[in-house]
């Protein structure tokens, strides 16, 4: 029985943990132009793209799956993923901060765990 209180438990704390930020709803994808057009599969070739869905960030030089979704007091949402990046043997872990774009609230800025800014994405259509 208390085992079955435990698994109640680690499930109800991780459905709190995957709870979306007030305001991003990932439900949809998100992305750039390129990132959009390939929302299905790689359906063109782009130096540059970048696409967002609730479960991984896709760029045109690597895939990272998330692990992890924390909405922070300020409304962003801090993602622990893993990413597989092109030409390169295993995983490595890192953290995305995703956030409404000061200039368009439609939009979101995709930032990596050191601040710099990887692009702006808009819901796709």
């Amino acid at each position: 029985m208390r085992a079955l209180h435990l698994a109640i438990a680690a499930a109800a704390v991780l459905a709190a943990s995957q709870a979306p930020a007030a305001g991003i709803d990932l439900s949809k994808p998100y992305g750039d132009k390129y990132g959009c057009i390939n929302k299905n599969g790689q359906e063109v070739a782009a130096d540059k793209m970048l696409l967002l869905t609730d479960k991984e960030l896709i760029t045109a030089a690597s895939a990272c799956t998330f692990s992890d979704k924390q909405a922070q007091a300020d409304g962003s949402l801090v993602v622990t993923a893993k990413c597989e990046a092109e030409g390169e043997e295993g995983q490595a872990p890192t953290k995305f901060t995703i956030k409404r774009s000061a200039k368009n609230a439609k939009k979101l800025v995709v930032a990596d765990e050191d601040g710099n800014v990887m692009g702006e994405v808009s819901r796709c259509k």
